[in-house]
């Protein structure tokens, strides 16, 4: 495909997101790019995503390699979602949005989860800044840079406040953790904010206390009935994506839209932060081997502490980044963040 780059629209440690155009349609849409010594993510992705075919998991529309600057490039080339991430919803929302938008959105999550399983594939990091809205609202499942095959011998891969029980112990990371970060991310659709809060102590919380995240009051009790089949410490007992496109709160009619404007262009939006205050919560009892176990999870993870950003730093048109004052960068596993 002949095409020419446009301007930087997002920009990671090593890798950049830029509008193309098409020279010969004149078709818009997204290309992501790294140094190509740099781009072993990057081409695990497009491997990925060649393989996908679903309305509600972004588009694929090839790759390439470029030189540019004596520098060789890996290009992976997706569809333009216009209307950004469900995070520039939120914001755009106020903070939250509509109970009628949240299943709007969860029905389309789950229908694209359910093509990834169907293909075998697990998602490993559904949040809100990881589904695109495309034009006519609907929700595209994206950033597959942590996914991997079932059963595939892969380090426990995403963000930590998504992760289910199993996943946060270093057991495992199946499709059932999809389906809770599923439920994770409709509680952030509700109330704006992660689904823990920030804090030292919370993967420990996540992975030995037994406990579920806090379901949203606003919610209607149809709503938290859907989340209570998400939400089920035991992986085991977890609704399949397949068994949640049956649930009553995914019914498939007609539902309003949340009332907020677009942004311009994909990715065209800022850090999304849902840091809460850090809260005292009882004391979570492990024995030794439990403790061990998390100290090792940590350890293998590199891990420094558990206050992080985005993977992603956002950049408009003309705004220079300095990497250097906005903190430091950790790279886990071939995913980097930014350390506060």
């Amino acid at each position: 495909m002949e095409w020419t780059r446009g301007h930087i629209i997002g920009h990671g440690a090593s890798a950049a997101v830029s509008i193309a155009v098409s020279r010969i349609s004149g078709d818009v849409f997204a290309v992501k790019s790294a140094e190509l010594a740099r781009s072993e993510s990057l081409q695990r992705e497009q491997r990925i995503l060649s393989t996908l075919n679903s309305p509600h998991i972004i588009g694929y529309k090839g790759f390439d390699i470029t030189v540019e600057n004596a520098t060789s490039v890996f290009n992976l080339m997706i569809e333009h979602a216009p209307d950004g991430a469900l995070t520039d919803a939120l914001r755009r929302g106020g903070g939250r949005l509509p109970e009628a938008a949240i299943r709007r959105y969860a029905r389309g999550i789950v229908i694209g989860l359910e093509h990834l399983h169907s293909r075998g594939i697990v998602h490993c990091d559904i949040k809100g800044s990881n589904v695109l809205v495309a034009g006519g609202g609907a929700a595209k499942i994206a950033d597959f840079g942590c996914a991997k095959a079932a059963g595939e011998a892969a380090a426990i891969a995403g963000t930590p406040m998504f992760m289910a029980p199993e996943a946060a112990r270093g057991e495992e990371q199946g499709f059932a953790a999809d389906v809770w970060a599923v439920g994770c991310t409709v509680i952030e659709m509700a109330t704006g904010r992660a689904p823990w809060p920030e804090a030292a102590e919370t993967l420990r919380r996540i992975a030995f206390s037994g406990e579920a995240p806090e379901f949203p009051a606003v919610l209607s009790e149809l709503g938290k009935d859907f989340l209570s089949k998400c939400l089920r410490v035991d992986r085991r007992e977890r609704w399949t994506a397949k068994e949640l496109l049956r649930h009553p709160f995914l019914d498939d009619f007609e539902l309003i839209g949340d009332g907020t404007d677009s942004p311009t262009s994909v990715l065209d939006h800022g850090i999304w932060s849902s840091v809460e205050e850090e809260s005292s919560h009882d004391s979570i009892e492990m024995d030794l081997a439990e403790f061990f176990r998390f100290k090792e999870i940590c350890m293998n993870s590199r891990i420094e502490k558990w206050d992080w950003t985005e993977s992603w730093i956002t950049i408009r048109d003309g705004e220079n980044v300095d990497f250097g004052s906005n903190g430091r960068f950790l790279e886990v596993k071939n995913r980097v963040f930014l350390l506060s």
